[in-house]
């Protein structure tokens, strides 16, 4: 069994076009533990009622049967998690079927890449955080939260990494940065950004982190100094590009008792549902 489904939010059908996977991962994080709980405790604020199922643009997700939520990807915390995630990834992909990730840590985003590999997509990834996660590996595990994005751009799993909101970026990420030309849009850069407009389909990836901790104080790594929600908000609508899918990642809620940082997970998974759900998407 790969798929655990009884914390699903909604059955999710053969024929869905959008899938809502839980990952709950968080072996390969440095520092902390706890963001392996946030697909639940995600799911249940949004069980809750504290908010309805409508998007901004008033795409009425609670009545669109196009999605299904398949459950959390089963983690037993060793070495077959990785090739289990890209296993199940490749399937959907391979279907047709697109994919809206909760994480878990940030690692969980370079075998869901793999999978779009093996489904044969080519991909540009605008990814949203305050640390460009390039370390080539961190503290000895080349799997680590700190490096997803040097495993993907080594392993040709993108064409084009865009990311968003980056504040940390040290010399020997810098290096990397130049190896495989990363765009880099610092806080003060995102103002002035003209959006992304092209063909190839764009995978989106949130860290919560990329928010200022004002916003999102529920996450591991607080690093003032970053987005607000809606700078996050108007940057995703700037990326007028089909949509293979995306994941939402870090949130942590041991360090989020009052819900406020989960509350913001669960708003930009409508948000980007909706995304999913109305932007066509074309073969690369």
């Amino acid at each position: 069994m790969l798929i655990r489904s009884e914390d699903a939010l909604r059955p999710c059908q053969a024929d869905s076009s959008v899938v809502l996977l839980g990952i709950p991962l968080d072996h390969n994080s440095s520092y902390l533990r706890g963001p392996r709980l946030a697909p639940h405790a995600i799911r249940e604020f949004l069980r809750a009622g504290s908010m309805n199922w409508s998007s901004e643009a008033g795409v009425e997700l609670g009545s669109d049967s196009r999605w299904g939520d398949a459950g959390d990807v089963l983690i037993e915390g060793g070495p077959g998690d990785m090739a289990r995630i890209a296993a199940v990834a490749g399937d959907y992909w391979g279907r047709g079927q697109r994919i809206l990730a909760l994480g878990g840590d940030h690692s969980i985003t370079a075998p869901l890449l793999r999978g779009a590999r093996a489904a044969r997509r080519s991909i540009t990834i605008v990814h949203f955080d305050a640390h460009p996660d390039l370390y080539p590996e961190f503290e000895g595990n080349r799997d680590s939260h700190a490096s997803p994005f040097y495993r993907i751009m080594e392993e040709r799993l993108a064409q084009r990494l865009i990311q968003i909101g980056i504040r940390t970026l040290n010399a020997e990420q810098r290096t990397a940065v130049e190896r495989f030309q990363v765009q880099i849009v610092s806080p003060d850069e995102l103002y002035h950004w003209a959006g992304l407009t092209q063909e190839t389909p764009v995978y989106i990836s949130i860290d919560m982190d990329v928010l200022d901790p004002a916003f999102a104080p529920g996450v591991s790594h607080h690093e003032p100094g970053g987005l607000t929600v809606r700078d996050v908000l108007r940057a995703l609508a700037r990326i007028r590009a089909p949509l293979i899918g995306g994941d939402i990642v870090e949130t942590n809620p041991e360090r989020d008792p009052t819900t406020q940082t989960t509350a913001v997970a669960a708003k930009f998974l409508k948000e980007l549902l909706a995304a999913l759900l109305h932007r066509p998407l074309h073969a690369p």
